[in-house]
This record gives C-alpha cells, structure tokens and sequence, in this order.
C-alpha cells in the first residue's frame, strides 16, 4: 500500500534539510520500492505569510489525510512581533493537539566519530544512548487559564497553568515501560513532586503502571537532580519520560551531550502510531539560504518515521547505516567539522547519504 507522506518545510533552513530528506525517501522509492506519496503544506511563518494563519485549513486537511507528517522548522525574528496568536510556533502546537500527538521521542545517542563534538569528557559521554519521552499535548504549554492580566494596582501579571489528567499520565507512561522492554528495560520519571502536586500525581500514576511492568526496573527523579545527572552521569539513564516544560528542557540538554543539537531527530506519536516527525532544531534563520545546515537530523527523522509509523525497520537500519558510513568517510557539516573532517555543503551531506543507501 502507498504511503502518503505530508511535507512541510516551514521557515528558515527548514526547506534546505527537507530536501534532502526528500532526496532519501526518493531513493528508498527508487531503489527499494517504499511506495509513497509526497504532498507539501504550509505551516509556520511561511505559512502566515501567504494565508494570515500559521496553520491554515488546507494543511489541517492534509495532515489528517496523510499517514504521516515531515516537518523542517517553523519561527525566526521575522514573526516575533506578531500577535501570540499568530506566531509560527502556534503552527507547531496546534499541529500536535488537533492530531494528538501526544507522545514525542527523542533520543540522544552519539556517534562515535563525534565524541571530540561533545564539550564533556569522552569517558562520560562514550557509547550515549537515552531515550527521552516527553508528553507533548498536556502540562503548562496547554493549560487554562493562561494569559497576561493587569492587576488593580496597575501591574501586570502573567500566569500559566500546569495540569495533568490521570489518563494522560498513565499513557504516556504505558509507551515508556514498551520502549524500555525493547532497550535496555530501566525507566526514569522525572518530575517536581515535593513542590508541585499536579506531578505529584505525575508519580503516583506512573508508579501504579510500572507494576504492570515487573521486569522494568523504575526509578524517580526530581527535574532539577535529572538536569545535573544528565550532565555528571548521563550513562546511567535508558528511558525517560516526564511532561512537556520539562521535557522540552531535559531533551535540549541531552542533545549538546552528543555535540551537536543538530544530529538529533525526534518522533511525536499518537495513539495509532500515526507521526509527526522533525529535527529537533530550530530553524537558524541566521545560516538559512547560505547551504551549510545540517541534514541529518532530518534525514534521520525518516529513519524513525519508517521504523516507528510504518513497520519497516529493514529500511530504517539502511539510513541509519548510511548516515554512520557518511560521518567515517570524514565528512561533516560546518556545525560539527573538526580539524580531520572535510566540511561539506547541506546538499553534499544529503548526496552522501543517498550514495551510502544506493551501496547498501
């Protein structure tokens, strides 16, 4: 059956590295008969330049009819003096509450060939491989009530509101003790518990579901002790689920413990599988047009969307493979070259990792 693909490129260099992305679904296509159907949308920046919204009906429709969803990058200076309401990152967020994409994977594993890229020792970093769970459709960033308010003394005040719903926490905690029994079986749950009672919960539902688990072993650790362990002993973590704010935060650190934010791919999930799947980075509107980003997050998003929505890790291995054999022949992009490396053009990269797949 043809897969159907919907792409969106958004803002900043978030074209460039879809298009090499593009350029290894085509060779799968080509070479391995992955049937599949690309259509392109708008979301983001881009988007509300040409519709006035973010996110316009007509890429809602096409997201909702499409087995999964590629994303570049959404934002950039350009649109921060926009109304909240209409800014790029809206795109994103009401791309994942209107598909439920709930649960968002992020590794942070490290190559090899770049250890001397990670600003921690390479006896501390070495052989890296965590991944990190975040619950993507709930918490602080979707909570009500929330705004900025005048007060009657004439200052003005902001709030937010972090709120979880029993059900939220339990499925999102069933998906982290399934990816840990095809790991290394150890989950972490990160939380505030002894300041917060909302991931107080967080905690009691998470310890009730791990005993459906038994032979995954659960631990708990408060937010700010994962931050610091994360850098002193990032090793000892397998799986680690916990909210959106702090996920957000935890997976941007765990990403600079590999040397380069801009290696790492992520997955946001629903209920059936069904993904939207993106780089983790932003869209650098200051290297954008100039052909150095990096691809290979993005290409590397594929790897997970083959593997993660469509069953077809035998493809996935094949990227992997060949984003491994690329980084050994020495080639890097501007953001992770080294002294012995040969630097190398976003289209380069992309080149070299769809010759490695056609040799594969």
């Amino acid at each position: 059956m043809t897969k159907k693909i919907a792409v969106l490129p958004g803002d900043g260099i978030g074209p460039e590295i879809i298009n090499e992305a593009i350029k290894v679904i085509e060779c799968l296509r080509d070479n391995y008969g992955f049937a599949v159907e690309l259509e392109n949308g708008l979301v983001g920046g881009s988007a509300y330049d040409e519709t006035g919204s973010p996110l316009p009906e007509q890429t809602l429709a096409l997201v909702r009819d499409a087995d999964s969803i590629l994303l570049g990058a959404v934002g950039g200076p350009k649109w921060e003096p926009l109304d909240y309401s209409v800014r790029p990152e809206r795109g994103l967020l009401g791309l994942r509450s209107e598909l439920n994409l709930y649960a968002n994977l992020r590794p942070a594993l490290l190559y090899p060939e770049l250890e001397a890229a990670s600003t921690l020792k390479p006896e501390v970093v070495s052989g890296l491989d965590i991944m990190i769970l975040r619950e993507l459709t709930g918490g602080i960033y979707f909570g009500e009530p929330r705004g900025v308010k005048t007060l009657e003394n004439g200052e003005r005040q902001g709030f937010n509101t972090l709120v979880y719903s029993e059900s939220e926490v339990r499925r999102i905690a069933h998906n982290a003790f399934q990816i840990a029994a095809k790991r290394n079986r150890r989950v972490c749950s990160v939380d505030k518990a002894n300041v917060l009672e909302c991931t107080e919960l967080w905690r009691d539902v998470v310890t009730e579901v791990g005993k459906e688990y038994p032979d995954i072993e659960l631990s708990h650790m408060y937010v700010d002790n994962a931050a610091m362990q994360l850098v002193r002993n990032p090793k000892q973590f397998d799986v680690m689920v916990t909210g959106n704010m702090f996920g957000d935060i935890l997976s941007d650190c765990a990403a600079m413990l590999t040397g380069s934010i801009s290696m790492l791919p992520s997955a946001s999930l629903d209920e059936n599988s069904k993904g939207m799947y993106e780089p983790i980075h932003g869209s650098a509107p200051d290297i954008s047009g100039k052909g150095i980003a990096n691809p290979l997050a993005t290409i590397l998003s594929v790897s997970m969307m083959l593997r993660y929505s469509f069953d077809e890790a035998g493809l996935a291995n094949r990227i992997d493979q060949a984003v491994d054999k690329a980084l050994k022949q020495g080639l890097r992009t501007a953001d992770i070259a080294s002294d012995n490396t040969r630097t190398v053009s976003t289209s380069e990269m992309g080149d070299a990792v769809v010759s490695g797949l056609q040799q594969s």
